[in-house]
């Protein structure tokens, strides 16, 4: 006689046993999330050490992953520029030949601001690089954007150090591990960065959203709105960061601000730059003008 298709699972010992198991690592997450949770809030410099300790062992599995997803990812992508690099070939290099005036008279003006600075004297601060790190993951589904760069306080990371890839700003060092550091990342809602348009240095705020774009805002209204296309690059107004960092390109203007893409994108990089905390040189002494 042909066994009944709906038996329950107390009639199979291995079913009892799955289901068991099952319950047992059920309730046991939530145990774990709630000692999590409490640790969290009562006792958050221990919760960041267990965290930093996680990254720590998570890091090469979560590199690995993150390797393999985006080579099966670029698969696509590899397939049409196959087809496509004539015609991307020939745009090129009609789009060099267009730039070349440009680059002409932009190394006339810094020639120029050379020349000037040397006139008043002026000394730039040096912008040091601490290490090249591999990009280990970053956050894409939360409104809270961090990513996890393979260099710690082993390297010479330390927390408030600016990070950066090869388009553009990725984020600062929030907290570093022996070997990991966790990055605020630019488009986090926790974020705000100085910035001013390239074209002619209209000062202005960068803010994180959370969904992958910043606003900005100028700080004066005199300075007009900014405008789609206009790049935003550092300022280095307060520290931190340093200037003429790329940052973002606005897409969309609004009544009193602006929405921007970020230049770099950390879910398509491999390494980022990790850079020394910039400090901005120290006004210059005001001249005795009395006779």
């Amino acid at each position: 006689m042909a066994s009944p298709r709906n038996r329950r699972p107390g009639y199979s010992r291995r079913a009892q046993y799955s289901l068991f198991i099952g319950y047992v690592i059920a309730i046991a997450g939530v145990l774990v999330g709630a000692i999590l949770l409490l640790i969290s809030k009562l006792d958050p410099p221990a919760f960041s050490a267990l965290r930093a300790g996680t990254a720590e062992v998570t890091a090469p599995v979560s590199w690995g992953v993150g390797s393999v997803v985006r080579g099966i990812g670029a698969i696509p992508g590899w397939v049409g520029s196959y087809f496509g690099v004539h015609g991307e070939n020939a745009r090129l290099k009609e789009q060099v030949q267009r730039q070349e005036q440009v680059l002409l008279k932009a190394r006339a003006i810094a020639y120029e601001n050379i020349r000037l600075k040397k006139l008043l004297n002026m000394r730039e601060p040096a912008i040091e690089d601490i290490i090249n790190a591999r990009l280990v993951s970053s956050s894409a589904s939360s409104t809270r954007r961090y990513a996890l760069v393979y260099a710690g306080i082993a390297q010479g990371v330390h927390a408030g150090m600016p990070v950066r890839g090869p388009d553009g700003l990725v984020g600062r060092v929030i907290e570093a591990g022996p070997d990991t550091a966790r990055v605020l990342m630019i488009i986090d809602p926790e974020s705000v960065i100085p910035v001013r348009r390239l074209k002619d240095g209209a000062p202005g705020f960068a803010a994180g959203r959370g969904d992958g774009l910043l606003e900005v805002r100028p700080i004066a209204m005199t300075t007009g709105q900014f405008a789609p296309g206009d790049i935003l690059v550092t300022s280095g107004t307060g520290g931190i960061f340093p200037p003429n960092v790329p940052v973002a390109k606005v897409t969309e203007r609004s009544r009193d601000s602006a929405l921007a893409m970020p230049l770099a994108r950390p879910d398509a990089l491999d390494f980022a730059t990790v850079m020394k905390t910039y400090l901005p040189p120290p006004p210059a002494p005001a001249q005795d003008t009395r006779p």
